[in-house]
């Protein structure tokens, strides 16, 4: 095991960047390693470093800045913002369709496991939600309002309010084909199985392709949520056959997703059907056209971007 790295001074890290071949402002690059760190940013300026035998070394491509790197960790941070802005939204409007599915079961279906599937663990999902209820009752208000009036077990449409998107995604896994569906199509997204061969049709009726889009949104939301590199990440692949017959979504990878280009592109879709003539598609484009574009070194194809992606109904129309 090799002994822990040890410190470095800014005037160490400073002298560091700049015999690695990285044009330097020095009173720039001061600003940002005092106010954002040397390990943070290192992670920006990785693929400026030179591949020699597949490996990157510690001598920086040729014409480097530093500026660069700070557009490029501003890009990726703005990103950031409008990733957990859509999501909220998405969440919320996923907790809607949910509380709609399972109330008009019964208030307290999701406390009854004949209501999901065999597969589904859901005496831990239980477990979690019951944890999540009673950190709630000292700081949420619709619980403490329902506890004291009411008494007993929440409802649905209360207990939705203190789960994450984690939780409810789990339920929309949980739930029969037929409820999935329905709670599908209420969040505006309509695959026509049809176009899909025999097998992926038989697999998109067996489980909507929405469980495992909403998973990697998840993963998406929590890199976000955490302050982590969206920008050249790879996610949990998922499947793209069913989305792809949305025209909106046609321009989605053949097979799989596992850039960032594909969550995108589903949130564009469901945030058009949660709040429509919303401009979030528009400012997601104007954003990469804008901030990253013009990054010297960099290219969209990092995030899953194919060629002609502009020209996409999802990315070509603009709002009302």
């Amino acid at each position: 095991m090799n002994p822990t790295k040890p410190y470095g001074t800014l005037a160490h890290h400073l002298q560091k960047i700049e015999q690695r071949g990285m044009h330097l402002d020095v009173d720039l690059a001061t600003q940002w390693l005092l106010t954002v760190g040397y390990y943070r940013l290192s992670g920006y300026w990785y693929p400026y470093r030179e591949l020699v035998q597949g490996c990157r070394s510690d001598t920086f491509v040729a014409g480097t800045s530093f500026h660069d790197v700070v557009a490029l960790y501003e890009f990726d941070r703005k990103l950031r913002t409008f990733i957990h802005d859509g999501v909220e939204r998405i969440e919320v409007m996923l907790r809607t369709q949910l509380n709609e599915v399972l109330g008009q079961i019964d208030p307290l279906a999701y406390l009854e496991p004949s209501h999901f599937r065999p597969t589904f663990d859901h005496a831990r999902w239980l477990k979690t939600i019951e944890g999540r209820v009673e950190r709630a009752r000292k700081r949420n208000e619709a619980v403490r309002h329902h506890d004291l009036k009411y008494g007993g077990q929440l409802p649905i449409w209360v207990l939705s309010e203190v789960l994450d998107f984690a939780d409810v995604s789990r339920l929309f896994e949980a739930l029969p084909a037929s409820e999935q569906w329905k709670v599908s199509v209420g969040m505006g997204v309509h695959v026509d199985v049809d176009q899909l061969s025999k097998n992926q049709a038989h697999k998109a009726l067996k489980n909507h392709p929405l469980v495992r889009w909403f998973e990697q949104i998840a993963i998406v939301r929590n890199t976000s949520a955490h302050h982590a590199r969206l920008w050249n990440r790879s996610f949990t692949p998922v499947g793209t056959a069913g989305l792809r017959t949305i025209a909106e979504l046609s321009s989605l990878p053949v097979g799989q997703s596992e850039r960032l280009y594909g969550a995108l592109c589903l949130m564009g879709v469901l945030l058009e059907s949660a709040s429509p003539g919303t401009k979030w598609r528009n400012k997601i484009k104007d954003l990469v056209e804008t901030s990253f574009a013009p990054i010297n070194g960099r290219h969209e194809g990092e995030m899953g971007f194919p060629e002609g992606w502009r020209n996409n109904p999802l990315w070509s129309r603009r709002p009302l």
